[in-house]
């Protein structure tokens, strides 16, 4: 190991409020300079700098002093750059520029080895039984998967002692996957809208930009696969659109799940929205 390499690790969140608090502090290249030294910058959840242009200026060249010294950089985001609204285009072009890898949810056994880190971690022994029960209820988040230890670690730090079973179904109530509830077209609408960064109205509107026409090709194929809707029904939907369009954008997106794991990524999250979230 290679002790001098130095690597860098940060939120886009405290990125963003770092750079906040030196720019009001007027120490603008202590915060560059800071990360200028590193020889990787790991930034998680880079979504979050969409729509904050300050922030984006000086990630942008902090980026390009790392890149032009041949420094690693690895950005994690909840969705493909393309999908990232609001984000400046240099930004966007730098960003497709190196290797996207999509990174799927872990498997059983995966959450289980994961569990079983954190609790050690956590000096926390528990029952396999517990450990199923956890890591095959929470599925797609390794937060979740955290979060559910933390709250069997309240329970041992007020009881003084481990949870049994029925116990943790209890504790875990609220977090735990619910069934697949109904959903409707506002809820598609709503879903995908905000997944993109726009507004439900977009998708209804006769734009043909690439911005607004993927999410819309998106959300009719949703409103058939999710809800059976027949093509002619969808078109009135989307502003009275001829039901060929419909089937055209219901083939495309099929197509393009078949093709490419990001895509069937991005459908995923979109879904996990719609069935998860309170509409």
């Amino acid at each position: 190991k290679n002790k001098s390499f130095l690597v860098k690790y940060v939120s886009s969140d405290k990125f963003t409020n770092e750079f906040v608090n030196s720019l009001h502090a007027g120490k603008i290249e202590n915060f560059k300079n800071k990360y200028l030294q590193a020889d990787m910058l790991i930034i998680d959840d880079i979504q979050f700098l969409a729509g904050k242009e300050r922030t984006q200026e000086q990630f942008f060249h902090v980026f390009n002093a790392l890149y032009q010294n041949n420094k690693q950089i690895i950005l994690s985001s909840d969705r493909p750059p393309k999908a990232i609204a609001t984000l400046e285009e240099r930004l966007r072009s730098r960003f497709e520029g190196g290797m996207i890898a999509d990174i799927s949810a872990p498997d059983l056994e995966t959450r289980l080895a994961i569990l079983k880190t954190k609790a050690a971690q956590k000096e926390l022994t528990l029952d396999e039984e517990i450990l199923n029960y956890v890591a095959s209820h929470i599925q797609t988040n390794i937060r979740e998967l955290e979060g559910a230890l933390n709250r069997i670690l309240a329970f041992y730090t007020i009881h003084n002692n481990l949870p049994s079973l029925d116990q943790t179904k209890k504790i875990l109530g609220s977090i735990i996957t619910t069934p697949k509830k109904i959903t409707n077209h506002k809820n598609i609408l709503k879903a995908v809208s905000e997944f993109y960064d726009i507004s439900p109205g977009d998708l209804l509107a006769k734009c043909r930009k690439k911005e607004i026409a993927w999410p819309r090709q998106i959300a009719m194929y949703l409103m058939r696969t999710e809800l059976n809707s027949s093509y002619p029904f969808i078109g009135e939907r989307f502003g009275g659109r001829d039901h060929t369009t419909v089937i055209y954008a219901y083939k495309k997106v099929r197509v393009e799940i078949n093709n490419s794991e990001t895509i069937q990524r991005e459908l995923n999250l979109i879904k996990e929205r719609l069935y998860n979230e309170d509409f």
